[in-house]
């Protein structure tokens, strides 16, 4: 008896502090409405009242009712808008928040179309007209850190549908571990990987589905919620299994948060399980249950699978095989104990066409050999544009091109800040200079080292955890590996930073051309307080590059950290970036041949970062504009300012937030944060494309490695190369570069070549165009003759690439001057872009 006042005492506590955790009331609203709605069938009751009081303005909305064969009240009425409205709730912060939009439309609202926004910021819905047929409820999980939230309504931008409406309204304050805090599993062709970070900032609920058992409405649910019944989305048929109910008791689990509130009891006491009277022998039977379910594709999406076994025995013996989007999710899920609901949260990726299908089906050592599902939850996660409707943002998605109110308010607000952001500026750099023009010929005081403010020392370490370029505090000032120059070399080189030799800007700072005073032409990058990098990313620069030497990585010089100042010196390289090279300026087109031979340099470059040092370093930020070329049109990678340390021995990645620039990330590493080598070879394969067809990975919403990919497999790459490359490409050539971008922008690393595997395949490239050798789409190898120089095709094993690497030993010991390469002959500085990060957005 003691006990169970014990357990009472604690229920009771543990609803008190549930309770407490949300101040926030729910808010239950009858659009256009002139008095309250008692939903007295509710468990508990739902009161929907007027939604005057929530409206921003009622100047641009009106009401209408039509009673009429409407299944409920609320459905009785609407708002309808006719240009922009919103409605403001005031809400607490920091918190995920339910939202239920229903419609129903009228005869006066059948042609509506519209957008609908939340905080300024979600896109979820878009060109959005709702069936005429019955009842639509768009049910919606949105993270709010700001208050209030805005909920727009925003009528198409056609003549034909300029209006907008909504019948009734609800918003919730989500309950703990409905949403925030869970840790599902990322389903991969390898392995199913914890994603320990999840943290979607909007869903959209696209399925909620009680597996064998009747459907369950907001009558009978703990948070108002619909489930359908399983019966239309088992794709195999019913003979092959069972529908299973129990009245026994559910009993939650106090440890891990699980209450009614993630799913009701009548989820929990039904379930299907596998038929075993069809066959004769279910031991060598091996059959799975299959549901199909349409989804939007180009979505990632969370699946909640809910699990009770209430009528298998000996649960520890009993485990099955799940599989989701034809991918293998789990060998060995275990339900759990009996009466005991568990759930399990996989996220997939949508199929590129047809279904998206769940399946369960007996595991080999399990006793029983059978399976079972009580409830599926498919839920829809935003993109990285913040939409849960399309590959767009909110300002991209139409809609909101019609609030012209908006963006020119958006507008001048923009134009005013940078109007006073630049005065700021100027005021600032006036201030500066005379304190620098003052202050330079006396140089009596010494100002205080960044490193005196950051971590002093930079060396490369590994972790057992995690392996990265770390910075270790020291006692030393300094990062005393021999590369200082003097900050009055560095005044005297680039004339006090004299903005007539400034050749670019970016995240890091200004680069200006200069000469040393031994009569070393350099770039010099000066790092400028405000600017997105910092001193991370100037100690990281100098470790990797003061370590490293290679034709075709970009020389490090030296570096300045005296009087405040972050200052990095590079050799110089004359002919700017890669980029700079296919498109935005006027310079010469490159041949296929050269652009080739370039391809090659920078592969060249990327394969001693992966293989030439005792731990492999990962670039993590390549692009056209971190490849710069040199005379003769050298190839060399810059920018290493993002570069980590590649996984330790016995390991599989590195564990690191998402950097890098948008259109190259690695969709894999952007999605569970986990960086490899083939992270690398992903962002080769894009500026590989950029190279073939001269356009930015990004441009007018359109990702050039989803185009070149659709082109690729439809055999038709000729229709985006480059029209300046018109009869310079040989077929074979260009086919063999394509299959190789190609197989770089895999979706997952485990399918992307090594970086030593493109380099060989680059070369080969190489070698069909200079021969013009005509060659057979399934012939794939060859070698050269030198005694005749024919090119034989044999078929022939691939040398490993690092012979092939030119690589320049005892870095060390040679003096700064000689490892730069000097500048031409000419005292006029024409490049205007020797950085690559400097010449377009750093987008980090």
């Amino acid at each position: 008896m003691a006990g169970e006042l014990l357990l009472l005492a604690v229920v009771i506590l543990a609803h008190l502090l549930l309770l407490s955790c949300s101040s926030f009331a729910p808010i239950f609203l009858s659009c256009g409405s002139p008095s309250a709605i008692n939903l007295s069938g509710d468990n508990p009751p739902r009161v929907f009242t007027p939604d005057d009081a929530y409206l921003l303005t009622s100047s641009d909305s009106q009401t209408a009712a039509f009673p009429n064969s409407s299944p409920l009240p609320i459905y009785s009425t609407a708002r309808i808008f006719t240009s922009q409205a919103s409605y403001r709730f005031a809400v607490e912060p920091n918190a995920f928040y339910i939202l239920r939009l229903h419609f129903l439309p009228f005869p006066s609202t059948a042609a509506a179309r519209f957008n609908v926004s939340a905080l300024n910021r979600f896109l979820l819905l878009s060109s959005f007209s709702p069936s005429s047929a019955a009842v639509t409820i768009k049910e919606f999980f949105i993270w709010v850190d700001t208050t209030p939230l805005l909920l727009t309504f925003s009528p198409a931008s056609t003549p034909a549908t300029t209006t907008a409406f909504i019948n009734a309204l609800e918003l919730l304050s989500s309950p703990a571990n409905l949403i925030e805090g869970i840790q599902p599993l990322y389903v991969t062709p390898s392995q199913s990987t914890p994603v320990t970070n999840f943290s979607p900032l909007a869903t959209e609920t696209v399925y909620r589905i009680n597996v064998g058992g009747p459907r369950i409405t907001p009558a009978n649910d703990t948070l108002w919620r619909t489930w359908e019944p399983d019966d239309a989305f088992l794709f195999n048929g019913l003979i092959f299994s069972l529908k299973n109910s129990t009245s026994g008791r559910i009993e939650y689990p106090m440890v891990n948060g699980l209450t009614s509130k993630i799913a009701p009891d009548m989820v929990y006491s039904t379930a299907r399980t596998i038929n075993a009277a069809p066959v004769s022998n279910l031991q060598s039977f091996d059959f799975n249950l299959t549901w199909s379910f349409d989804v939007p594709p180009g979505f990632q999406y969370l699946v909640r699978m809910h699990f009770c076994n209430c009528w298998f025995p000996s649960p520890k013996s009993f485990f099955f095989r799940v599989y989701l989007g034809g991918l293998t999710a789990s060998t060995d899920l275990n339900p759990g104990k009996e009466m005991v609901p568990s759930y399990v949260d996989f996220i997939v990726d949508s199929p590129d066409s047809g279904p998206l299908n769940l399946s369960i089906g007996p595991a080999g050592k399990s006793i029983p050999q059978n399976a079972l599902l009580n409830g599926v939850e498919i839920m829809k996660l935003n993109n990285s544009f913040l939409s849960l409707v399309g590959p767009f943002g909110l300002f991209e998605s139409g809609g909101s091109h019609g609030n012209k109110h908006l963006l020119e308010i958006l507008l001048l607000s923009i134009l005013g800040g940078l109007v006073l952001l630049t005065l700021l500026v100027l005021t600032t750099a006036f201030f500066i200079r005379r304190r620098q023009q003052r202050r330079l010929p006396e140089q009596k005081e010494k100002a205080p080292s960044w490193s005196n403010f950051k971590t002093e020392n930079s060396v490369l370490t590994a972790t057992s955890k995690s392996t990265e370029l770390t910075q270790n505090n020291s006692s030393s000032a300094r990062l005393n590996l021999g590369l200082q120059i003097p900050f009055a070399d560095v005044i005297t080189a680039t004339r006090n930073f004299d903005e007539n030799l400034m050749v670019g800007s970016g995240g890091f700072g200004k680069v200006y051309a200069g000469v040393l005073p031994d009569g070393t032409k350099v770039a010099v990058k000066r790092g400028m307080p405000g600017y997105k990098q910092g001193f991370p990313e100037f100690q990281t620069e100098i470790v990797v590059l003061s370590r490293i030497r290679h034709r075709h990585l970009v020389s490090l010089i030296g570096y300045c950290d005296e009087q405040s100042e972050m200052i990095l010196v590079y050799e110089y390289m004359e002919k700017g970036t890669l980029r700079n090279h296919l498109y935005g300026s006027d310079l010469p087109c490159l041949s296929w041949k050269q652009r080739l031979e370039i391809c090659i340099g920078a592969a060249r470059g990327l394969h001693y970062l992966h293989t030439g040092y005792s731990q492999s370093i990962i670039h993590r930020d390549l692009k056209s504009t971190n490849i710069l070329l040199g005379e003769k049109f050298v190839a060399k990678v810059s920018d290493f300012g993002l570069s980590r340390l590649g996984p330790s021995v016995g390991e599989t990645h590195v564990s690191t937030v998402v950097k890098g620039t948008f259109g190259y990330f690695d969709p894999e590493y952007f999605k569970i944060q986990k960086l490899t080598e083939k992270s690398d070879v992903y962002s080769f394969g894009v500026v590989l494309f950029e190279v073939l067809c001269a356009r930015p990975a990004i441009r007018d919403n359109v990702n050039l490695a989803e185009l070149a990919l659709h082109w690729q497999r439809k055999g038709k790459l000729e229709k985006i190369v480059d029209p300046k490359l018109e009869g310079d490409v040989n077929e074979n050539s260009l086919r063999k570069f394509g299959e190789t971008a190609a197989k770089c922008l895999a979706d997952y690393g485990v399918d992307r070549p090594s970086i030593g595997d493109v380099l060989w395949n680059l070369e080969y490239a190489l070698q069909l165009q200079e021969t013009q050798l005509s060659r057979e789409p399934f012939e794939d190898s060859a070698i050269l003759d030198e005694s005749s120089q024919n090119l034989v095709a044999v078929p022939v094993r691939r040398a490993p690439a690092a012979t092939e690497i030119d690589m320049e030993v005892n870095a060390a010991t040679e003096s700064p001057a000689a490892a730069a390469r000097s500048l031409p002959e000419t005292s006029e500085i024409t490049s205007r872009s020797v950085f690559s990060q400097l010449a377009i957005d750093d987008g980090r």
